[in-house]
């Protein structure tokens, strides 16, 4: 019997009963436990962290969300740790999509009331939805053909007569005529990947919804064969103006394939399993919403290379990478995200703070700013950080601020009063007039 098992980040699991189950603890099978433990130990030579056994009987997974299946049926999904009252799988769910949504640049469609109730479903489920009304609108709108050539022996003549082969036939086989023609055929690249994809769905959703379309489109695909080679297929799609209608379906054939997800399980077992690490989802979703926002004259690099922290016999050592510059002008600021609860009624020492990340910051400051202007840490806003926080003078002429951000509405929180807002009148953020504004500042 399949099992699905619904946890968090950090959550525990166990074979054990137990009697209380929650969104941090939960129960899973033996044969899922051991696989668990099996995956573990390839990540872990790969230099990732899945869960960490804590004995025999407990695993504590790590701060990977999304949801995995297990070749015995199991499907655990992890959900991120942000909400603190109840459950809240609904609101956990939407996050998730949305982050991921807007992270990979997946395309949105306008959806109805029905379409909306279908939100109580795992990151798997909705994935395969979205690709499958994708395809149902392609197939409706048609299928791209190509010609393509066929050299072949008839008894008939059909296209045009190949000269040369026909030349060299044997005796007693003039009455077979070497040809060549065009067939207008869908055997395309783009069309092998979409069968690809489909037939992952079909054996990997368990929605019935789902299972019903799926089967339904795969039959009116039923005579095209299936891509044999990925990599090359991908690199065979194109992009120009003929196959416009074709660029919505392309990002949900490859998260489905596992070609574009931030980690996807690979071995033997092709269950349908995708797995994005928290920080790095969060990362790409602060820069997507921040690069909407950027005003034409300001630009924003993610994890810039170009700075090291010191030199050793003419060799620069130790790169620098933060997460975020946005530069507008001669003005730039540097960002680092952190998926991390914080603290910004000070109830914990330093609001919770790390003191390995300021040192962090201040060496960004050092060599990206030349040790003026203004950092920024960036965390989830959270009932217990809703503003941002008085400002960190490594020097007079250098402050670090810590700022919540607002995931649903994907801006940093910087004016409660007019609402979650990116930009002032005087650049990207003018962080002395605001302080001087909120009475925070000198």
């Amino acid at each position: 019997m399949k099992a699905n098992v619904i946890v968090r980040e950090y959550a525990r699991l166990t074979t054990s009963h137990v009697p209380n189950p929650s969104l941090d603890r939960a129960h899973v099978s033996a044969s899922a436990f051991d696989w668990l433990c099996e995956l573990s130990s390839r990540f872990s030579k790969a230099g990732a962290a899945l869960v960490q056994v804590e004995d025999r009987r407990w695993l504590k997974l790590d701060n990977y969300v999304g949801v995995l299946e297990t070749p015995c049926g199991t499907r655990i999904e992890i959900l991120p740790k942000h909400f603190e009252e109840g459950d809240c799988i609904q609101q956990s769910r939407a996050l998730l999509r949305r982050m991921i949504q807007k992270s990979l640049k997946l395309p949105t469609r306008e959806v109805g009331a029905t379409a909306l109730q279908r939100f109580d479903t795992p990151l798997t489920e909705w994935v395969m939805s979205s690709f499958l009304q994708a395809l149902d609108h392609l197939i409706k709108r048609g299928l791209r053909f190509d010609y393509q050539r066929v050299e072949e022996e008839q008894r008939y003549l059909r296209g045009q007569l190949d000269t040369a082969r026909q030349m060299r036939q044997p005796p007693g086989r003039q009455h077979h005529f070497q040809i060549r023609h065009d067939l207008f055929h869908p055997d395309r690249a783009e069309n092998r990947l979409l069968k690809a994809a489909l037939d992952i769905v079909c054996k990997a959703t368990r929605e019935p919804g789902n299972w019903r379309l799926a089967h339904e489109l795969r039959s009116m695909l039923i005579e095209l064969p299936t891509s044999r080679d990925i990599k090359k297929d991908f690199k065979q799609w194109r992009n120009d103006r003929l196959m416009a209608h074709y660029q919505p379906i392309k990002p949900w054939c490859e998260l489905i394939i596992q070609q574009k997800t931030p980690l996807a399980i690979a071995g033997e077992w092709q269950g349908m399993s995708l797995l994005f690490p928290m920080e790095k989802l969060f990362e790409r979703y602060v820069a997507a919403c921040l690069r909407d926002s950027l005003p034409p004259d300001a630009t924003l690099r993610v994890e810039r290379r170009s700075e090291y922290l010191c030199k050793h016999e003419g060799r620069k050592v130790f790169q620098l990478r933060p997460d975020l510059i946005i530069t507008q002008g001669d003005k730039s600021w540097v960002l680092d995200t952190k998926w991390k609860r914080l603290d910004g009624g000070a109830s914990r020492e330093n609001y919770g703070l790390s003191q390995q990340d300021f040192y962090q910051l201040f060496a960004y400051g050092q060599k990206y700013l030349g040790g003026r202007g203004n950092l920024v840490m960036v965390y989830p806003n959270q009932t217990s950080f809703t503003w941002f926080l008085p400002a960190f003078d490594f020097t007079n002429q250098l402050q670090l601020w810590v700022i919540p951000f607002d995931l649903e509405q994907g801006a940093l929180i910087i004016q409660p009063s007019q609402g979650p807002v990116l930009y002032g009148n005087s650049g990207w953020v003018d962080f002395s007039a605001l302080m001087r504004r909120s009475g925070l500042g000198n």
